[in-house]
């Protein structure tokens, strides 16, 4: 019996225009910046006309990716509403798979665009096991007091009693073929800016770290500290956050250079530094366990990996040796490929977009135990 696990984050499925650009230069998109507008209406229509043009091919590429994961259970990140998961479903996701994701879960989180994570599920899985759902818990509400998380590196930006999570842990208990399954779906902090002379990733991991440090408690609370090891559990999600990343040297025209580095620390050491899960990603060769390609020109550009499957050791040990897929056909042009990894693009894929998202969906066959 097995079941095919994915996360992606599919980037902003929104049912909604955002005006904000009129006013803040820096929202604006970069095509109207071409063009001399001096009112806020006419903004407004052209932003409309320049989103809904855009948002057929970007979604046709983003339902192509799910399509080649072919899960059973989809973890997404960054779903406006239930609204716009329905839409997205029937108009594109139907019309590549069928008549395949019947459940469909999600809760409002805490993100300030009104973003959320979301899981779709079909009903049996592909070899015709019941995917039960026997509770759904949000925990948006969880602050840093509730799990006495609240510690000086995070009171530089945060209150004790503010929310840990900055959109969701969303909590799953499932039965897949009768068998127990938990499922835990995040979105952790975003990268901001630099701050206090360390740079967005540095000046953010606080609060990502405390975001792991609950979702590891929650897990614990349920099954009891130091009795997690034998459960069927995985988190899944954009965890906005690596452990390593491979630096591209080079530019348009040259040859490129990759080097892989470990970083010294990271928020999600939290889950792998005493064996508590295990990002099976790590199972492929360094270079090639990549999500997201990161660039602010030639000096800044990297690989790494932001969506995660961190599986319960019971689960990894029991599915040792299999390694996860990473589908990749949705990146940009614009995204750079260490050799031998080069894919097909989806048709009409743009250098920078249309694209499916900037990140890829990661897909993992597993047995339950």
């Amino acid at each position: 019996m097995s079941l095919r696990l994915a996360t992606f984050n599919v980037e902003n499925l929104l049912t909604r225009f955002d005006f904000t650009g009129f006013r803040n230069q820096l929202r604006q998109d970069r095509v109207i910046k071409l063009f001399e507008v001096n009112s806020e209406g006419t903004y407004q229509q052209l932003e409309q006309a320049r989103v809904i043009a855009a948002a057929d091919d970007t979604r046709q590429m983003t339902a192509l990716a799910i399509a080649d994961a072919d899960a059973d259970i989809l973890c997404l990140q960054e779903i406006d509403n239930m609204a716009a998961l329905h839409a997205f479903e029937y108009g594109y996701l139907f019309r590549m798979v069928g008549n395949g994701y019947r459940q469909k879960f999600l809760v409002e989180g805490n993100d300030s665009r009104g973003i959320d994570v979301a899981v779709l599920m079909r009903e049996e899985t592909r070899d015709g096991q019941k995917i039960e759902v026997r509770d759904i818990r949000s925990h948006a509400m969880t602050t840093y007091r509730d799990f006495a998380l609240f510690d000086e590196d995070l009171a530089l930006t945060n209150r004790i009693d503010d929310k840990v999570f900055k959109r969701d842990c969303l909590e799953l208990d499932l039965l897949i073929g009768g068998r127990p399954f938990s499922l835990y779906v995040v979105h952790f902090k975003s990268m901001g800016n630099p701050r206090d002379g360390l740079d967005g990733r540095q000046s953010t991991m606080p609060i990502r770290r405390a975001e792991a440090r609950a979702v590891r408690r929650i897990i614990e609370d349920r099954f009891g500290a130091g009795h997690t090891a034998k459960k069927s559990f995985a988190i899944c999600g954009d965890m906005n956050d690596y452990q390593e990343r491979v630096d591209v040297i080079g530019r348009r025209g040259t040859e490129y250079r990759f080097e892989h580095r470990d970083e010294a620390e990271s928020a999600l050491d939290v889950f792998s530094h005493d064996g508590f899960a295990e990002n099976v990603v790590r199972r492929r060769s360094p270079l090639d366990r990549w999500t997201l390609y990161h660039s602010r020109g030639p000096q800044e550009q990297w690989l790494c990996q932001l969506d995660y499957l961190w599986l319960s050791p019971a689960l990894a040990v029991h599915n040792a040796g299999r390694l996860p897929e990473i589908i990749r056909s949705g990146q940009p042009y614009r995204t750079i490929f260490p050799p031998g990894q080069e894919v097909e693009r989806y048709p009409r894929t743009g250098w920078d977009r249309p694209k499916a998202s900037d990140h890829c969906p990661v897909v993992m066959t597993l047995d339950l135990p």
